[in-house]
């Protein structure tokens, strides 16, 4: 999120971030940011690509040019810009004003990542007590135990300390998951059900839409209805998010990851934006963060991951087309299935949203053993 912010105000053509996003360290890749401050299309991303496979064939002796100059010295010494991380804090203040957050203890998760040199000075900057957790990283503990998809250690220290909130990023900073208090997680749902209330109240919420995903719950989309207002869904990742919110004229969009857009703020996610959001909502009503998604009934949803050997459409595998039809027709309107495989893992991801526990537990995990006999790679055990 920083650099699609200082793309923007520094008018750069592009924005390069090496990162492996909530994932370890071990996935590292890049994250291409345009001169808009959004992430390049998928046609761009895919055209880029075939045009650097077709040069390293052509290359034929990249490979050994590369091993002679090995270990020889760089005539580039590039330059850094100390200053660019103030900016990035500056610009986030500037989008929530003259917030005062010296009512608020918060417990902040750096996931041992981007947000660890600043998120806790953002914080104590705008007055708030703050206890930073997972700030030391070493370069391979990085979202390890900790960060935006893994909230225990964050939920047990807000409790310990008595902290009004808890706030856990990931790795890259672009998502942020919430713990209320009394130790509740609140997710990208909550914080789009609270701030979706607000910016109506305020008069700041266009076309009264919010954009979500498939994953979102059905609590959330009834929730919004009784506000007046529609969620619209789009495939999962935030650049579908994106597309979405600019087709419709939508100014608030996200994940329940925990990845938000507040467009009339900045054009991507931005965990720690996401995060002073939430904060100046709370000091606004001068509320908990439990009250402020009080009235939001999320259905009980259960994500079983499945690893498999390769991605089969799901068309194409009778069994596990039966397997999905056979619970959809059992749920009717009083639930839903989604089947997707990741965009970035091996793995085939089965979501069931019914009115029990139990009845999610029983249709996620006969899905899910469907598909490990259909494609499951043979070193993972069955899911259930």
């Amino acid at each position: 999120p920083a650099i699609a912010q200082l793309v923007c105000a520094r008018g750069f053509a592009a924005g390069v971030v090496v990162s492996a996003s909530h994932n370890p360290y071990r996935d590292n890749g890049i994250k291409l940011i345009g001169a808009s401050g959004m992430k390049l299309p998928d046609e761009v991303e895919a055209a880029l690509e075939a045009r650097i496979w077709e040069a390293l064939r052509q290359a034929g002796r990249a490979r050994e040019a590369a091993e002679e100059s090995a270990g020889q010295p760089s005539a580039y010494q590039p330059q850094v810009e100390p200053c660019l991380a103030e900016e990035y804090v500056a610009g986030l203040r500037a989008r929530v004003g003259d917030v005062n957050l010296a009512s608020l203890h918060v417990v902040v998760d750096c996931a041992n990542g981007a947000a660890t040199p600043v998120a806790p000075g953002l914080f104590r900057g705008l007055g708030a007590r703050v206890t930073p957790i997972h700030v030391a990283p070493d370069g391979k503990n990085i979202n390890a135990n900790c960060g935006a998809l893994y909230p225990e250690s964050l939920q047990k220290k807000v409790v310990e300390v008595g902290a009004d909130l808890g706030v856990a990023f990931d790795g890259d900073g672009d998502r942020a998951i919430f713990v209320s208090h009394a130790g509740k997680v609140v997710d990208g749902d909550g914080v789009l059900y609270a701030a979706a209330r607000w910016m109506k109240e305020k008069g700041k919420l266009k076309t009264g839409i919010v954009v979500g995903t498939l994953m979102a719950n059905m609590g959330l989309e009834l929730a919004l209805r009784r506000e007046g207002l529609q969620l619209a869904r789009t495939a999962v990742g935030d650049r579908y998010v994106l597309e979405e919110m600019l087709r419709r004229g939508a100014n608030l969009g996200g994940e329940q990851s925990g990845h938000v857009i507040f467009f009339d703020d900045a054009p991507t996610g931005d965990g720690l934006l996401t995060a002073l959001k939430i904060c100046s909502i709370m000091v606004g009503r001068g509320c908990s963060l439990q009250a402020l998604v009080a009235d939001l009934k999320p259905f009980p949803q259960m994500l079983v991951n499945v690893r498999v050997r390769e991605k089969i459409p799901f068309a194409q595998l009778p069994a596990v087309q039966q397997a999905i039809q056979a619970v959809e027709a059992a749920l009717g309107e009083q639930g839903r299935v989604l089947v997707r495989y990741s965009g970035t893992e091996p793995v085939a991801r089965v979501m069931v949203e019914a009115e029990t526990e139990a009845e999610v537990k029983r249709w996620a995990g006969g899905i899910a053993r469907t598909i490990e006999e259909a494609i499951g790679s043979k070193s993972c055990a069955p899911p259930f």
